[in-house]
């Protein structure tokens, strides 16, 4: 990530990392509010062989990605930040903890001596408890930026219309309508996650495995990734990056102790991504993506041109994109109530509802 390698390893990374899969969940067009779902035994293994990598890259010493003086087989709590999507409910963080099981898993060596010389392993055969934080709407507004947001939505509503969503629609129509019998009760509307459903049903229901004619699946995602790509905007992966410039900018820090940076996430700040896929900030090497349980290895992304870019020239390439507070992100997103906007003053804001800005109510 910046260009300070040295001989020893990296220095530390941040990962963002998506879900593994999951139940079907609704996810309302208008809002972006979703329905509550679980991640299923696929998604604890995907998210689990995804943590099994990330060991056998960061934590094995005969890596060329190995990150020096990081605890290989005990975790050390304080060199892992963790940190969840609670958005869609506990699929997220469920997802970070079966990636940590595959990170660090059970072993005899997780003990403690007591007072009287009895040495104690933990549960199921040295199983290790890593903490992780679930980030809800109510904490702060970096991993579900989209909720409340009013000119996100009002950005939906415009696109909903705009030339580019009404001419993939229409494109879509024939195949929609030719889906539908296998929708059940779903609206076979493009503005809909109707590859969420079809994914579901197709992995886990017999007959429907059978009876989807050939493409379906892959036409539902490849509809699915142009109507995200065009509608999701920015604001997901805009309040994220400030968490990314603070994680980066510690680990140069002599007092720093956190070597991993964990951010698991839903699609929006990826757009449409597999589960279990994984974006590596590496700090002194390059950035790097492995989409999904498809992927055996990463593949280096280019950034700006650069398979390897300084952090002060990353930050300064992305810096007034950001929304890096409660209080910009109210001000961002023309909130002045929920979310802790109501503690604001914006009275005397020229831009209140949106006048100067084109997304005036």
């Amino acid at each position: 990530m910046v260009n300070t390698t040295t001989a020893a390893g990296l220095i530390g990374v941040v990962l963002l990392v998506r879900h593994g899969d999951s139940t079907t969940y609704y996810q309302d067009p208008s809002t972006y509010n979703s329905t509550q779902a679980y991640i299923t035994p696929l998604g604890e293994q995907q998210e689990y062989d995804l943590g099994s990598f990330l060991r056998n890259t960061y934590l094995n010493p005969d890596s060329p990605s190995f990150i020096q003086n990081i605890s290989t087989d005990v975790v050390n709590v304080d060199q892992l930040a963790v940190r969840a999507d609670a958005g869609g409910g506990n699929v997220i963080l469920n997802s970070a903890y079966a990636l940590l099981q595959g990170l660090y898993p059970s072993t005899q060596k997780s003990e403690i001596t007591l007072g009287n010389g009895t040495k104690v392993v933990s549960p199921l055969g040295g199983y290790q408890y890593v903490p992780g934080k679930s980030i809800t709407a109510t904490h702060c507004p970096s991993l579900t930026s989209w909720m409340d947001c009013e000119y996100f939505q009002s950005h939906l509503n415009r696109l909903y219309t705009s030339s580019a969503f009404t001419n993939m629609s229409a494109a879509a129509a024939p195949f929609l309508t030719a889906l539908k019998p296998y929708l059940g009760g779903v609206s076979n509307n493009f503005t809909n996650m109707i590859y969420d459903h079809v994914n579901v049903q197709y992995t886990y229901n017999q007959t429907y495995y059978e009876t989807l004619p050939p493409t379906f699946l892959q036409q539902a995602r490849y509809y699915a990734i142009g109507s995200k790509a065009i509608s999701i905007g920015q604001v997901a992966i805009r309040t994220l990056l400030p968490e990314v410039f603070w994680a980066l900018g510690n680990m140069t820090k002599p007092s720093n102790k956190v070597k991993m940076n964990i951010q698991e996430i839903d699609y929006k700040p990826l757009s449409v991504s597999n589960y279990a896929s994984v974006v590596a900030l590496e700090l002194s090497q390059d950035s790097q993506v492995k989409n999904g349980t498809e992927d055996s290895q990463f593949r280096q992304l280019e950034m700006f041109g650069n398979t390897s870019i300084t952090m002060n020239s990353f930050i300064q390439e992305l810096f007034s994109t950001t929304i890096n507070s409660t209080n910009n992100w109210c001000f961002s997103c023309n909130q002045t109530v929920l979310r802790g906007c109501s503690v604001f003053n914006f009275s005397n804001d020229p831009f209140l509802d949106g006048y100067g800005t084109g997304y005036s109510r």
